[in-house]
């Protein structure tokens, strides 16, 4: 089904409703802001407390611009392994990027006590633990392409992908068994995923892994429509199969690896979402369900971060947790509706 006058009224509702979003991420709180002084404030006037000001300008824009980035990545890159692997249940970590990260932070945090102290001052900074948690996705992808361009069957580089993934964890199993409580809790923190703490540059670094990821993504539209009944079907349509899967494992790769370095290994939304576009627009046209992914992905991680933060108490629960509580119920509750109706 794919009628494009529904289609223009979903996108303008949903693009709405992620403005709307926006503004309620940045308004609520420990301390809740009222729109009008948050919209003051975005556009450049002067709010009537500076401490608000603050508060949106230093904590809360950035943190939503993170949580708008993420979904959108994360979401993109789960519906190219979808694609790409047939698999309804393959998410942008199965390439095993997420285990990767998780091996160099685990590397960093809980191996710093065999480091000399100066070295691990710098390791476990913010930084230190970005760098780290680059390479490690960074290696894992560079084994996976190394591996697919020597094998035919795309199943094969899905097995791969979760032996390395398998591996890895064991490494990091490994480490928190010699590990420390505090060594433990670090690296617990940090697997919870976490939007907020990122500096300006930390944020316009992502948003150009980001943007360069989902630009390769765009590319690969056609790629993946084709891809849709088959390898087989794909070539006889003169599909360079070989460099299409290339192009969509890095696409992956950079927007996984990127948004896991900086906000931790956030579980559901690359999952998830792309079923949620598929059941709202009833199509498998990618270049609809392109930009339904994208609107949702960023929607739904405004949501979850909203809930997070308790709006109105001092705490703030692991974002990682949310998605999962949130999500899936609705996804379940979206494949019984359409079940149902048929």
């Amino acid at each position: 089904m794919n009628n494009p006058k529904r289609n223009t009224i979903l996108f303008s509702f949903l693009f709405l409703g992620l403005i709307v979003l926006f503004f309620a991420n940045i308004s609520l709180g420990s301390i809740a802001i009222p729109f009008k002084e948050v919209y003051t404030s975005l556009t450049g006037g002067q709010s009537s407390k500076s401490t608000w000001e603050y508060i949106i300008i230093n904590y809360r824009l950035p943190k939503a611009i993170t949580a708008v980035l993420v979904g959108m990545g994360l979401s993109i890159s789960g519906l190219l392994m979808q694609t790409l692997f047939r698999n309804p249940l393959a998410g942008p970590y199965v390439l095993g990027l997420s285990s990767g990260a998780s091996l160099g932070v685990a590397f960093v945090i809980l191996g710093a006590s065999i480091l000399p102290s100066f070295l691990s001052g710098v390791l476990l900074s913010p930084y230190g633990i970005v760098l780290a948690s680059t390479l490690g996705s960074t290696s894992v992808l560079l084994l996976v392409l190394l591996v697919s361009q020597r094998l035919r069957d795309t199943m094969a580089i899905l097995i791969v992908g979760l032996m390395f993934g398998s591996f890895t964890s064991a490494v990091v199993g490994v480490l928190t068994y010699f590990s420390s409580a505090e060594q433990l809790q670090k690296f617990t923190f940090w697997s919870l995923g976490n939007l907020g703490n990122l500096s300006w540059t930390s944020i316009l670094i992502l948003t150009i892994c980001v943007l360069f990821g989902l630009l390769l993504s765009l590319l690969s539209i056609k790629p993946l429509n084709a891809l849709l009944l088959g390898e087989n079907y794909a070539k006889s349509m003169g599909l360079n199969f070989k460099k299409a899967r290339l192009i969509i494992i890095i696409a992956t790769g950079i927007l996984a690896g990127s948004i896991t370095a900086y906000a931790g290994p956030i579980a559901f939304v690359g999952l998830a979402v792309p079923h949620i576009a598929k059941l709202v627009f009833q199509t498998s046209n990618h270049t609809v369900l392109f930009w339904s992914t994208l609107l949702f992905g960023a929607g739904i991680m405004l949501i979850c971060d909203v809930v997070s933060q308790m709006p109105g108490m001092d705490i703030t629960l692991p974002i990682n947790a949310i998605t999962s509580i949130l999500g899936a119920p609705v996804v379940i509750w979206l494949l019984v509706r359409k079940r149902n109706f048929r």
